[in-house]
């Protein structure tokens, strides 16, 4: 029975985003606040509805009803709870349905939080993302039926792919997909905006919020995936250039040039067409994040379809939007011709250059991860544009950008001085230059990359830390007083100094890892040990256990530093009989200097067992990192100026211009 009220409820949601589409539109062109204001309802009516679908699908895995064909294709009985309830999006169907879920969620939040936005920008940004929903839906329930029955129904499930069977499935791709679906706000508001033929720094202080939002929620998914990744898939690295991990990757880096980009529109009136181009750039690099997980073209654990059949939908909705936006911006763009006077030195000029520097970058990610895929097109040739490519275009840039992080901040708006400028930043400069020197010293002429590495992460956690030193007049006023000034200082600065120092961190474990990780491989027997880093890891013993739905073979392990015992560590060989897969489960030692990563293999010959050990030198920092960032996202977050649209009244007052 929940299949039947799910599926009615989602064709239901779907004539409802088709109404919403409809007439909001109609009420603006005619300004009619009555038909204007049915947006607001039917947002609201959308998102209870499609809450009721995934209610019903979500009850349906936890029950184990096995009459359902996507329930039988990704469950079993056997499964824990947890893995049950995390199977609901742990596929094509659930997956799709997780987003548009998410996609009603945002634009009931524009409906109810809205209240300063003026009518008819309203109503267009939320019949704009009704469409995009209506189209999701249509989506699913033509092509891919999440309700689709099994007749006869299945005595058992054919299991959840063991690899997601892991705690991080229940977290990661919720806030992936609150990421990737929040940027579709800033599409609905820029091809709002290009119907208005009108964007003014209310029109900045409206975006910038959910731009924030998403750019946090999406931040937070990636840290979390390239985790899972470290601590799941056993290979002992964080992040491998995956397609699917591009896929992610590319919209943080232009919504991150878009969060900036806004900054310059509120502020000076600047960089208009540009924002509005980013945004629609930013949720179309969402949709084709979802359409390379769903097409078929790419064979990953990350992705959910193998079938390329599956992807036309998609690819339709991709090609809906991006031309459609694309075409609407070439028509109308022409018409803002707002401009700000401003000079290459200043606080716009170093905001452009951060842009460009981040839209670069995308478009390098971009090239390495589609060109593969066009080759193969043009002539079924199948190459692979590996790591290398990736660090030699990535690094080179990132270097910059990291020049451009310190020093953009302090440089005045408008008009600068560069000298004056770069005087302002001489203490981070110095101290970035010893903390470098201090590296090579200590390890040699081997360590000059990673030196400047770790010099690069001072002079950006060093810089960001001087905002709060300027602000406190530290060293020229009391200390009451600087403390006086600190807790003055406005959430939005406080936001984006934890944020650059994030990437200071996310640096530093990034140079400490590449420099210094160290593997050891070997065939170990019972009380054998391997010399790593100068600790020494003995395999204790092997035993066997059961789990709910797995076999497993764990190795016991004790780690020693100078003869004295640090850890005890165990690695897991599981083995799956529902689904007949093998996974590694790798036994970590988080330590503030590094983590110990142990993972245990196949049996090899004369009883012994291949175990890889592995020394991360400050890897923790690579998800800290991020977490720092999003935190400072959150900060800026919770600045009233972004709660603040607009006065109150202007919603009234514009629409009575407007008549």
């Amino acid at each position: 029975m929940e299949a039947e009220i799910g599926l009615f409820a989602l064709i239901l949601a779907l004539v409802v985003a088709i109404a919403q589409t409809i007439v909001p539109l109609i009420g603006a062109y005619r300004r009619d606040f009555n038909m204007m204001t049915f947006a607001n309802q039917t947002a609201i009516a959308q998102v209870l509805l499609v809450a009721l679908a995934f209610g019903c699908l979500t009850y349906a895995f936890v029950i184990s009803d096995f009459s359902l064909l996507v329930v039988t294709l990704n469950s079993n009985s056997q499964m824990p709870l947890l893995y049950r309830y995390t199977a609901v999006w742990g596929n094509h169907e659930g997956s799709l349905l997780l987003w548009v879920f998410i996609l009603t969620i945002f634009g009931a939040g524009v409906a109810l939080t809205g209240k300063n936005l003026p009518a008819t920008l309203k109503a267009r940004v939320l019949a704009i993302q009704a469409a995009i929903s209506a189209g999701f839906l249509a989506l699913m329930i033509f092509t891919t039926n999440p309700f689709a029955r099994l007749n006869p129904a299945a005595l058992d499930g054919q299991e959840l792919n063991p690899l997601l069977q892991d705690i991080g499935l229940a977290i990661h791709p919720p806030f992936l997909y609150l990421g990737y679906v929040g940027f579709s706000i800033t599409f609905a508001f820029a091809i709002a905006a290009l119907m208005e033929g009108r964007v003014d720094a209310a029109w900045a202080r409206f975006v910038r919020p959910w731009v924030l939002a998403a750019w946090c929620f999406l931040t937070i998914g990636i840290a979390l995936g390239s985790y899972w990744a470290y601590y799941e898939l056993g290979w002992g690295g964080w992040w491998f250039w995956d397609p699917v991990e591009n896929a992610s990757l590319m919209p943080w880096i232009v919504g991150t040039a878009l969060l900036h980009s806004a900054l310059v529109v509120e502020k000076r009136q600047a960089l208009v067409v540009w924002t509005i181009l980013l945004a629609i750039l930013t949720f179309s690099l969402s949709l084709i994040g979802t359409f390379l997980v769903r097409s078929g073209v790419l064979t990953s654990v990350h992705a959910f379809a193998t079938a390329p059949g599956r992807g036309i939908g998609v690819l339709i909705m991709l090609a809906i939007v991006i031309g459609g936006g694309l075409t609407l911006f070439a028509l109308r763009s022409g018409r803002f011709n707002t401009r700000a006077v401003f000079g290459l030195v200043s606080r716009e000029g170093g905001l452009v250059l951060n842009n460009i520097l981040l839209v670069t970058i995308a478009g390098t990610v971009f090239l390495g991860t589609f060109y593969p895929l066009i080759i193969e097109l043009l002539n079924g040739e199948k190459i692979s544009v590996g790591a290398p490519y990736f660090n030699q275009t990535f690094g080179p840039l990132t270097v910059l950008l990291s020049l451009v992080v310190v020093i953009g901040p302090v440089l005045r708006w408008k008009r600068d001085n560069l000298k004056e400028a770069l005087i302002r930043v001489r203490i981070p400069a110095v101290l970035a230059v010893i903390v470098a020197l201090i590296i090579a010293a200590l390890f040699g002429k081997s360590a000059i990359m990673p030196a400047f590495g770790l010099g690069i992460a001072a002079w950006l956690i060093f810089g960001s830390l001087m905002i709060f030193a300027t602000r406190m007049r530290l060293f020229k006023v009391s200390g009451a007083r600087s403390w006086q000034l600190l807790r003055s200082t406005p959430r939005a600065i406080t936001g984006m100094v934890f944020a650059h120092i994030g990437v200071g961190m996310l640096v530093a474990g990034v140079a400490s890892v590449s420099a210094w990780e160290q593997e050891r491989i070997l065939a170990m027997p019972k009380g054998d040990s391997i010399e790593i880093a100068g600790l020494s890891v003995t395999l204790d013993d092997i035993s066997l256990q059961v789990g709910a739905n797995y076999r497993a073979e764990r190795g016991l392990f004790t780690v020693r530093k100078d003869g004295e015992i640090i850890a005890t560590m165990s690695s897991e060989r599981r083995f799956y009989p529902v689904s007949q897969r093998v996974t590694t489960e790798a036994g970590i030692s988080p330590r503030l200097f590094g983590n110990i990563y142990i993972a245990i293999g196949e049996e090899a010959p004369r009883g012994k067992w291949v175990v890889r050990v592995y020394w991360h030198p400050l890897v923790l920092f690579i998800w800290i990192g991020p977490l720092f960032m999003a935190l400072g996202g959150f900060i800026s977050l919770s600045d009233r100026r972004f709660r603040i649209g607009a006065p109150q009244g202007a919603n009234k007052k514009h629409l009575k211009v407007a008549l």
